[in-house]
């Protein structure tokens, strides 16, 4: 397989630059998850929308943590679980949490732990969940709305864990304190 350019500011296409540059102005440095999107511009600009469309949903900050750690917990991507570990640190997500959603276990909050079930649900039956999925996700306390933002912020983190997974991307020296490695890939 061809290996793929991590994009700098320099190197990158003109139509990617101007996402770059405003992740550098916004981070202090680009993230090699958007170095390796900047290969395609539409790519890019594609993860850097619904990104912000997902920050504007009604979930909480820590809600959003918990869909986009869970997704890329399901889908193995040892550079967004990293790097979510250290962004939901950065949003006061507590500590029991983030080590919930790393190693794929119960979270102590009832409603969370619903969040969580109900996302993996949502990607381990490609959005046919059953009527108890939904009415267990209801009855924790979310409503319609939020079962589409499920399946936003699903379909924004399978962009960058796809991503990540076909381009090997490496992991950035500022998540490299919560590397994380897929149980199954130290399995074989």
């Amino acid at each position: 397989m061809t290996d793929f350019t991590t994009h700098t500011l320099e190197t990158a296409p003109a139509e990617s630059r101007e996402v770059l540059s405003g992740a550098k102005e916004a981070y202090g440095f680009i993230p090699n998850l958007l170095g390796n999107l900047a290969n395609s511009p539409a790519a890019l600009k594609a993860y850097t929308t619904l990104s912000g469309i997902f920050g504007e949903s009604s979930f909480s900050p820590t809600e959003r943590q918990v869909v986009m750690m869970a997704a890329n917990r399901f889908h193995e991507c040892t550079y967004c679980v990293a790097a979510h570990s250290v962004l939901a640190e950065m949003q006061k997500v507590p500590a029991e949490v983030i080590e919930a959603l790393r190693n794929d276990t119960p979270i102590a909050d009832q409603k969370l732990e619903a969040l969580r079930t109900f996302t993996t649900r949502v990607i381990e039956k490609r959005g046919w969940v059953s009527e108890t999925d939904s009415s267990d996700f209801h009855a924790a306390g979310y409503d319609q709305q939020q079962v589409l933002e499920v399946v936003l912020g699903v379909a924004f983190k399978t962009i960058s864990n796809y991503t990540n997974h076909i381009t090997k991307t490496p992991l950035d020296e500022v998540f490299a304190a919560r590397e994380w490695h897929a149980p199954s890939r130290d399995v074989a």
